[in-house]
């Protein structure tokens, strides 16, 4: 007769390599059921965006499948992302278990351009997203995700998001139109981005994706001494002088304690739509290279291109427009890879 002691023997065979540690040890095993010879237990997984789903599913189901007696095996996988464990001395967001700062030296870069297909392919995975647009001089959110509508509140201040293709946004852009300009001090600014972070009803969040405005000022230190971010994404085109200014944002946020995620190198490169050539226009390997220095991870190329333009002036992100595109995969790869470095950072 098989036990559960049996089947939890051999799932503690089964290594996450990422984590360095076994399914059990780790709590990722649950419910395990028994009917004769066939064995039925829940993979609890620590994103929906793991990379590593159908090697973790396999192992698991073949380690089982080696216990004597044992003729089927059904794994049911889910996840549970953890709350990140942050800063004590910092105010929690009420219901937002990780925030992810998406952040740039300088601008040109792309950097919201990341921030909103790295929020959809984050959804893309069934993970629970809010996307927080903390460019107060210059929102770009409602364009790029293609809503328009004011944003509402409670009588004692709270906001409510506003929601599109599953994800909810907050942004100053919500209240202006298209034509007016921001004209306010620093301390405004710092007034608005705050009770943007602490006032908005998110709901049930496991990433709320914060889109910064480029460099290293009052908006990113009003940040990271309010809320204990989970980690910053930092985006950098291949040039030099791009390169720089990364290397100064890195150096800002490892200052106040925030790890780095990674780093996504922008505009990569540019594939001639006729001949297939790929053209390195703003130099190679610039974005690896200052991963290494800095021992950060490295995330991915998004390559220039006229469909992830396109899809942000339209307010429907590459992401949205053509999942299956192999633009689409390169930002689907990053949010896993972003997924899983967060899970490594809140277990490990």
């Amino acid at each position: 007769m098989i036990t559960q002691s049996q089947v939890l023997e051999a799932l503690s065979k089964v290594m996450d390599p990422e984590l360095g540690k076994d399914l059990v040890t780790l709590n990722m095993i649950k419910d395990i059921r028994i009917d004769g010879s066939n064995v039925s237990f829940q993979l609890v997984l620590t994103t929906s965006a793991c990379p590593l789903k159908k090697e973790l599913t396999d192992n698991a189901r073949n380690a089982v499948m080696a216990v004597a007696d044992v003729s089927s095996v059904n794994v049911e996988v889910t996840s549970n992302v953890p709350h990140s464990k942050g800063l004590p001395e910092r105010v929690q967001i009420p219901g937002v278990k990780n925030t992810i700062a998406v952040a740039s030296g300088k601008g040109g870069v792309g950097k919201s351009t990341v921030a909103v297909n790295l929020a959809l392919a984050l959804a893309k995975t069934g993970a629970k997203v809010g996307l927080l647009d903390t460019d107060i001089y210059g929102p770009s959110i409602p364009l790029m995700m293609g809503k328009k509508a004011p944003l509402q509140a409670t009588p004692d201040g709270k906001i409510f998001p506003i929601t599109n293709y599953d994800v909810k946004m907050v942004s100053v852009g919500f209240m202006l139109d298209d034509e007016t300009a921001l004209i306010w001090r620093g301390p405004m600014v710092m007034q608005i981005v705050k009770q943007f972070l602490v006032d908005v009803m998110w709901g049930e969040i496991d990433y709320l994706v914060i889109d910064l405005p480029p460099g290293t000022g009052d908006v990113q230190l009003t940040l990271v001494q309010t809320i204990p971010l989970t980690g910053a994404v930092i985006v950098t085109t291949p040039q030099d002088l791009a390169l720089m200014d990364a290397r100064r944002a890195i150096k800002m946020f490892n200052e106040v304690k925030v790890p780095i995620l990674g780093i996504v190198e922008n505009m990569s490169f540019f594939v001639c739509p006729l001949c297939g050539e790929k053209t390195e226009i703003f130099s190679r390997g610039g974005g690896e290279k200052t991963s290494q220095r800095y021992n950060v991870p490295f995330l991915g190329h998004i390559p220039i291109d006229t469909a992830i333009r396109e899809g942000g002036d339209s307010g429907k992100p590459i992401v949205v427009a053509d999942p299956s595109s192999s633009q689409s995969e390169a930002f689907m790869k990053i949010a896993e890879a972003v997924a899983s470095r967060i899970s490594v950072i809140d277990l490990a």
